[in-house]
């Protein structure tokens, strides 16, 4: 007999805001399979608030001033097996919050879209049992992501289950589902004439065809601000084809000085935070953006080439690095170096096909509901369930 419905629990991290909107994506795709009890717990912010803190700090502040040493640091490490003691003392944080966590809510199931790999060594103390699932949110592997204590791993690409294969992970343990996106992101292309969920500023925005301007969306507020941003929003406004539609997200400060330095001009927009990327995105024709591995698949879910400029070294740059190779992706490290990518693009009709063809061939906009399937079906199909809550 069932006692209970199924509990789940995805473990994340706020290290950007990537983790949590894949958790998120998760918990909607589980809830609309009828697994209802999910519990999003952001591990080291609730069990070491001031060193959840401090470390954020660092690792934001190493993207904007150490960029290559955070890169060394992340590559040196790539390799590193589960029982290496750097892996030993990361994986130790937590403990005893999931310790008090597993006795109070009594889950079935742990997600990780993060690689906090609490849980493994927790069950190998107490002696418990509990199923533990990876979701990998990058196109590159690290090192940390890896545990023989992981019973399932949810990758973005068949590229990825390969040279996890490869590092020894039985391929029958591996789904290549994509990275997770919200359900906004898997939707059709915005129809024609739709403006009711555009944000207010860009209501009444006149489609890209009656113009002839190619929108290009600009995300300028991660980690801090986008170099060079002003001198890419005016390279591009000067060559008179672009509608250029920038996102400052939080960071407001950016946000006054485009303000303030940029020119009134029609085809100019500058936005703050905007909760409606993927209204942007089915607006746009290509973006611009930090190659993050949620923001990407968002993109290509979207079906936008994507542009990424000065990729910090780590997961980012090889990312980048991979839809690069793929052929989806274009780098650039200089506002003329990324202006002469997009004109080069859109100057030539041959190569926007290609390159949408490609997108087609990579694109997973419906990842979160391929990881619910999967979870049903590996633990909690109709044979399984009474074994399970038993």
């Amino acid at each position: 007999m069932i006692s209970r419905p199924p509990k789940i629990i995805i473990l994340y991290a706020s290290y950007g805001d990537g983790h949590y909107q894949a958790s998120k994506a998760v918990e909607a795709s589980l809830q609309n399979k009828g697994l209802t009890d999910v519990l999003l717990l952001d591990l080291m912010a609730e069990a070491h608030p001031l060193i959840n803190g401090l470390t954020k700090f660092v690792y934001l502040q190493s993207f904007k001033t150490i960029p290559g040493l955070y890169g060394w640091v992340y590559n040196a490490t790539k390799q590193m097996p589960q029982e290496a003691p750097l892996l030993e003392v990361i994986n130790s944080f937590g403990i005893g919050k999931l310790q008090q966590t597993l006795r109070q809510a009594r889950p079935d199931l742990i997600l990780h879209t993060f690689p906090q790999l609490a849980m493994p060594r927790l069950l190998k103390r107490t002696g418990q049992s509990l199923p533990l699932a990876n979701i990998i949110t990058d196109f590159d592997l690290h090192g940390r992501w890896i545990h023989s204590g992981v019973d399932r791993y949810y990758v973005a690409t068949d590229d990825l289950k390969a040279e996890m294969i490869d590092r020894g992970i039985p391929g029958d343990r591996i789904q290549v589902s994509g990275i997770p996106v919200k359900p906004e992101f898997a939707g059709s292309q915005q129809p024609e004439g739709a403006e009711e969920d555009l944000p207010a500023p860009l209501q009444g925005l006149i489609p890209n065809h009656t113009r002839g301007k190619t929108t290009v969306l600009l995300m300028a507020g991660a980690y801090g601000s986008m170099q060079g941003v002003r001198e890419v929003i005016e390279r591009l406004n000067a060559s008179e084809r672009y509608r250029i539609i920038t996102v400052c997200g939080r960071n407001r400060e950016l946000y006054r000085s485009l303000q303030e330095q940029l020119n009134p001009h029609p085809d100019v927009h500058v936005l703050g935070y905007v909760e409606q990327i993927a209204a942007l995105m089915r607006k746009s024709d290509c973006i611009v953006t930090k190659p993050g591995g949620i923001t990407l698949s968002e993109a290509l879910a979207c079906r936008l080439p994507v542009f990424v400029y000065r990729p910090v070294p780590g997961q980012e740059l090889n990312n980048a690095r991979y839809l690069a190779q793929k052929g989806v992706a274009s780098i650039a490290r200089t506002p003329a170096e990324l202006t002469e990518e997009i004109d080069a693009l859109f100057g030539n009709e041959h190569r926007q096909v290609e390159l949408r063809r490609k997108i087609e061939n990579l694109r997973r906009p419906k990842a979160a509901e391929v990881i619910a399937d999967d979870i049903l079906q590996q633990w909690f199909a109709p044979e399984r369930t009474e074994l399970v809550l038993s």
